[in-house]
């Protein structure tokens, strides 16, 4: 193994359920001194970031896009990876004042919590410093609803010109769904869905025909199950390598997990083993914050990928602006792609307000 290690990894479901993941990690560190950790979920993360924090454990490249973990200064031991909330949310308000008519109305999904919280902050800014977008309504919904039904027929009623899904998981594709019976999909001139969505096997698949047409602010990443990418080299093997090591190809956040963030994350331990100490909890940490301009084969050209200590605390700030080509199951960028590396600021967040 790397630096003449074995690793041991543990997981627990914690079913999006913060109180969950409180527990689970209070047991991983009363009973296994956990190398580093990682969570699932802007809540589940916030719920255990102090804990890894004072205990000096790496908290690493958590699955959520929420910029406050973009914070070194205050919370040293935790970093993200995907492009941030706040930088897609301003892809989306470029995107409307270059595509549509002045006087734009925008209606906005919103998780009812701190993930959704982000997109919303973010997108209410740019905004209200618009003179291209006349308003932007918002409803939000319980992160554990059944059904959108009632939110998205009360945002229909608006007559939105642009509808944007700021959720995550199941509800991304219920979003979906009932834009199209409520009528949305057909008289908006633009509906978006969430970078965290972008999964064609696990969210637009199920969305059946509604999906079709979307836009998504898709991060830059490939998905291991687009079509388009069938002949690309590494998502090829790392397909491949999936079905031998018996893992699932056709489940895209297997291919999540092993074409894009275990690429980064064998790097990282590397690195880590070559410092003096060897792989340790300080050089794990100094390992990710010094890979400056790594080469990723997962992200699309003109994508950079690095961390910089205090300087960039976001290892991805591009991305690709694509339309999902139901017929060809496909992601189809439109244009070039927008990199912004180095450009993010810092986010000291404070619960219930934002950065």
């Amino acid at each position: 193994g790397i630096g003449g290690y074995t690793f041991e990894v543990i997981v627990k479901d914690d079913e999006y359920v913060a109180t969950k993941t409180i527990e689970a990690w209070s047991e991983f560190f009363q009973s296994t001194k956990p190398l580093v950790g990682h969570t699932l979920g802007s809540p589940n993360t916030f719920s255990v970031q102090p804990e890894f924090n004072a205990q000096c454990v790496p908290q690493v490249m958590v699955a959520t896009g929420h910029q406050a973990w973009g914070d070194p200064v205050n919370h040293p031991w935790t970093t993200g990876y995907q492009l941030s909330y706040a930088s897609e949310a301003l892809l989306w308000g470029a995107w409307i004042e270059a595509n549509t008519e002045p006087g734009v109305v925008v209606a906005g999904l919103v998780m009812d919590n701190d993930f959704g919280l982000a997109y919303e902050q973010a997108f209410k800014d740019f905004a209200d410093n618009s003179d291209h977008i006349a308003s932007f309504e918002i409803v939000r919904h319980d992160p554990a609803s059944a059904t959108l039904t009632n939110e998205v027929t009360t945002l229909a009623a608006t007559n939105p010109d642009v509808f944007i899904s700021m959720t995550a998981g199941n509800p991304c594709v219920l979003a979906i769904q009932e834009a199209g019976r409520s009528g949305i999909i057909e008289n908006a001139q633009a509906v978006f869905t969430p970078s965290v969505c972008k999964s064609i096997a696990a969210y637009m698949d199920p969305a059946g025909e509604d999906a079709d047409g979307w836009y998504i602010v898709g991060g830059g990443i490939k998905d291991t199950t687009d079509a388009g990418y069938a002949d690309d080299l590494w998502i090829s093997y790392a397909n491949q390598k999936l079905d031998e090591y018996g893992g699932d190809s056709s489940i895209s956040l297997q291919g999540e997990g092993f074409a894009n963030r275990g690429i980064v994350w064998e790097q990282v331990l590397r690195i880590a083993a070559d410092l003096e100490g060897g792989i340790n909890r300080t050089n794990i940490m100094l390992a990710q914050r010094g890979l400056l301009n790594f080469t990723h084969p997962a992200l699309l050209d003109g994508i950079k990928m690095n961390l910089n200590g205090n300087e960039d605390a976001y290892f991805v700030e591009g991305s690709d602006i694509s339309q999902y080509d139901l017929a060809n199951r496909t992601w189809v960028q439109q244009g070039g792609t927008i990199d912004l590396s180095g450009l993010s600021p810092n986010c000291a967040w404070v619960p219930g307000e934002g950065c």
